[in-house]
């Protein structure tokens, strides 16, 4: 096994989204990795938990990550939490991302779950993704 993909996944994934001008287009720049101190947007992304396997196999080592995108926002109902998030998973799901170590097997969307949050004063969709890196 290999955790060493999961630096260069996470840069290329918070690169495309920021890359993509549909999701830009709602969200602005307001993605996040870690989400800053102070008043936010009314929507935004965050790169959420990831959990990793071990996927080693003849070729060498790899994992299969398994990692989770949410959209946040205190606008009322999930149609632009929905649009956001329809966006990040048309950038990731089979995305061709370059690694700076390893490369990208395979990207794909597993599933989602919208929720209210905040007693109801926000709303927020977590969609998982499977990314299988190999350590070349």
């Amino acid at each position: 096994m290999s955790f060493a993909g999961s630096a260069p996944l996470q840069a290329a994934v918070f690169e495309a989204l920021g890359n993509d001008a549909a999701l830009g287009a709602i969200v602005g720049t307001a993605i996040y990795d870690a989400v800053p101190s102070g008043n936010l947007p009314a929507i935004y992304v965050r790169l959420g938990s990831e959990t990793a396997r071990d996927a080693s196999d003849g070729t060498g080592a790899g994992a299969l990550h398994r990692f989770t995108v949410s959209v946040i926002t205190t606008q009322p109902g999930f149609a632009s939490a929905k649009q956001a998030g329809s966006a990040i998973s048309d950038v990731l799901h089979d995305a061709d991302l370059t690694l700076s170590r390893g490369r990208l097997v395979s990207l794909r969307f597993e599933r989602a779950r919208a929720a209210r949050i905040d007693s109801g004063a926000a709303r927020q969709i977590d969609l998982r993704f499977a990314a299988r890196v190999q350590d070349d």
